[in-house]
C-alpha cells in the first residue's frame, strides 16, 4: 500500500518532524550548535575553566591572547586589568545571561499568558482593564523603564531577573489575548461551547495547547532580547554586583583599555553577539518546528 508525502508527514512522531526541519534547515543547525555550546559552558562551568574567574594576578595583568607575540596560551584569550583570565570569565558570564534570559522569560510568559487568557476569553471591562495597563506600559520606551527601575531596586541578579520578568508581561499579555481571540473562533472550540463545556476545561484543554507554540518562539526572541538588556545594564552598573563575573560587567570595565587592550571588552561582546545569533536562529528553527502552517509550507 503506498503513502503518500502528506500521509508520511502524520506518522512521524514530533521529535522526527523537528529532526528533519532541523537537519534541513542550516541555518537552525547552527543556531542550536551555539545555543548548545553557551548552555553547555553555563551548565559545567566549574569543570571546563581552566582557572579561577576572580583570583587576581596583576604580574599578568592585561596579558595579550595566546596567538599575540606577548601572549601566553596558559591564557588564550588573555587577562583583564587586573590580571583574571579572560576564558574564564566569559565561560561563567554565560551563568547569569542565560539566568536571567530564562527565568526572566518564564516570569513574564507565565504572568502574560495568564492575565491575556483572562482578557481573550471573559473579554468586557476585564479585557479593558488588562489590555489598558498593559498598552499603557507598552507605551514607555523599554530600555528607559528598565534602567528606571534597576537604578531604583539596585545591583542583584534577582532583581535583574524581576525587572525583565514584569516589564516583558505585557508583550505576551498582548500576543496571548490575540491568539486567544483568534481560536474562541475556530470550529472546535465552538462545538465545545454548543456541547455546554465548562470555561476552564475550554480554556485549558482546547486554548492553552495551541498556544504554546507561538508564546515558545516568542519567549526564545525575548529571550535573545534579555541577554543584551542585561549586558546593557552591567555596562551602566545596573546589573549583578562587580565581584559576579558577567558580560556586561566585563564590557563596561574594558572600555576605558579598548585602544591598548581592545581583547578586554571585544571577546565579551563578540559572547553576546553569537549568544543572541543563536538565539534568534533557534527561534526561527522553532517557529517552523511548532507552528503547522509553516510546517506545510516547508514540506
Amino acid at each position: 500500500m503506498r503513502i503518500d508525502a502528506l500521509d508520511q508527514e502524520n506518522v512521524r512522531s514530533p521529535f522526527q518532524r523537528a529532526l528533519r526541519i532541523v537537519l534541513r534547515d542550516k541555518t537552525g543547525l547552527i543556531g542550536v550548535f551555539l545555543f548548545g555550546t553557551v548552555l553547555f559552558c553555563a551548565v559545567f562551568a566549574a569543570y571546563i575553566v581552566p582557572h579561577s574567574p576572580i583570583e587576581q594576578n596583576l604580574r599578568i595583568s592585561r596579558q595579550p591572547p595566546g596567538w599575540h607575540e606577548a601572549g601566553d596560551w596558559e591564557y588564550p584569550l588573555g587577562t583583564d586589568n587586573l590580571g583574571r583570565d579572560m576564558l574564564s570569565r566569559i565561560i561563567y558570564g554565560s551563568r547569569v545571561s542565560l539566568t536571567v534570559g530564562f527565568f526572566g522569560v518564564l516570569i513574564a510568559m507565565s504572568i502574560g499568558m495568564l492575565l491575556g487568557l483572562v482578557a481573550g476569553y471573559l473579554g468586557g471591562t476585564i479585557d479593558n482593564v488588562i489590555m489598558g495597563v498593559a498598552n499603557l506600559f507598552l507605551a514607555i520606551p523599554y530600555l528607559l523603564l528598565v534602567v528606571v527601575v534597576a537604578a531604583v531596586l539596585g545591583r542583584s541578579l534577582i532583581n535583574v531577573i524581576l525587572i525583565f520578568g514584569f516589564t516583558n508581561a505585557p508583550l505576551f499579555v498582548r500576543i496571548t489575548r490575540g491568539e486567544v481571540l483568534r481560536i474562541r473562533k475556530s470550529g472546535y472550540v465552538e462545538s465545545a461551547v454548543s456541547l455546554g463545556a465548562k470555561p476552564g476545561r475550554i480554556i485549558f484543554g482546547h486554548i492553552l495547547p495551541n498556544l504554546i507554540g507561538p508564546l515558545l518562539t516568542v519567549a526564545t526572541f525575548e529571550m535573545s532580547g534579555m541577554i543584551f538588556y542585561e549586558a546593557g545594564l552591567g555596562f551602566l552598573g545596573l546589573s549583578v554586583p562587580p565581584g559576579i563575573p558577567s558580560w556586561g560587567n566585563m564590557l563596561a570595565a574594558g572600555r576605558q583599555y579598548i585602544q591598548f587592550s581592545p581583547w578586554i571588552a571585544a571577546f565579551p561582546g563578540l559572547a553576546i553577539v553569537f549568544t543572541s545569533l543563536g538565539m534568534n536562529l533557534l527561534g526561527d528553527w522553532l517557529r517552523d518546528v511548532l507552528d503547522p502552517r509553516m510546517r506545510r509550507s516547508a514540506s
